[in-house]
């Protein structure tokens, strides 16, 4: 009789990879596994759209395999949280942080705390130690903590949310939307639940922007004003791996320039990756 063949357990889970308890891992294994999540995570919502196909079901079925064989979703968030964790330099609130204060928004007086829709929060407390000035939402398409609403930003009803924001965070959240019309759309959604004149931080990881066949800083300027928003603040350097822009609220450019980002235009040849916002409205 053949031995009954042994499970294996999920990397993430074995003595190698699992954080100690004070949050911290080895910082490239962790980025390596948050970049195959990203890659499964992807293909998986794509497989999805026609999993009839029986080559697609069986390609779906091997991606959900290893995704489950590196520890599932619950793995991908507590990775992503490690990589937010103080021994990495906190999260990318701190940037956010300080450009508010140096726009003097934390002397509140009278006005009342700023309204903050934090999307794709995988810790409740980033904003805690601006408690007096920021009442901060945190959501989540799947919350790994009871104060962070599992929501998906895409689903917000419209007439609700309309200008009930004064500051939305998108870090590390445009980038993860699988389809590029998705993106364009999660952008266009956030200039709608602002309120006149409210604020929007967006980060992404450096290459999506500096080495993109489709996008640019300059593509993503025209992109951005198109839809109505106009930088106020921006942060990146050569090599490093992120960058930051906090935008203000505008009216939105003529819609005749909407057509230009409905489909991809090629921005550089070579070796690049493919990551681009498409607008379909």
């Amino acid at each position: 009789m053949r031995n009954a063949r042994k499970k294996k357990t999920p990397i993430t889970l074995t003595e190698k990879h699992h954080p100690t308890a004070n949050g911290s891992s080895n910082p490239h294994t962790t980025r390596t596994l948050i970049r195959r999540f990203h890659v499964l995570l992807k293909k998986q919502r794509q497989l999805q759209k026609d999993a009839s196909s029986p080559s697609n079901a069986k390609e779906l079925r091997d991606v959900e395999q290893e995704i489950e064989h590196l520890g599932g979703l619950a793995a991908y968030q507590r990775m992503s949280s490690i990589g937010q964790g103080g021994d990495r330099g906190g999260g990318s609130e701190k940037v956010l942080i300080k450009w508010l204060v140096g726009m003097g928004l934390a002397q509140r007086d009278e006005k009342g705390s700023l309204s903050l829709l934090e999307v794709g929060a995988l810790k409740p407390d980033n904003y805690a130690s601006c408690s007096s000035w920021i009442t901060t939402t945190p959501i989540d398409l799947r919350s790994r903590h009871p104060s962070i609403i599992e929501q998906d930003f895409l689903s917000m009803d419209v007439d609700e949310h309309t200008e009930r924001w004064d500051l939305i965070s998108l870090s590390l959240v445009v980038n993860f939307v699988p389809e590029p019309k998705d993106r364009g759309r999660m952008l266009i959604l956030a200039h709608t639940f602002l309120r006149p004149s409210g604020l929007l931080f967006l980060a992404l990881p450096l290459p999506c922007v500096e080495n993109s066949r489709y996008m640019s800083f300059e593509r993503l300027e025209l992109l951005m004003t198109t839809i109505g928003f106009a930088e106020v603040e921006t942060k990146w350097r050569q090599g490093g791996k992120m960058a930051y822009w906090l935008y203000q609220k505008i009216a939105p450019d003529s819609p005749l320039k909407m057509d230009e980002f409905r489909k991809k235009s090629v921005c550089r040849e070579g070796r690049r990756n493919n990551f681009c916002i498409l607008l379909d409205c």
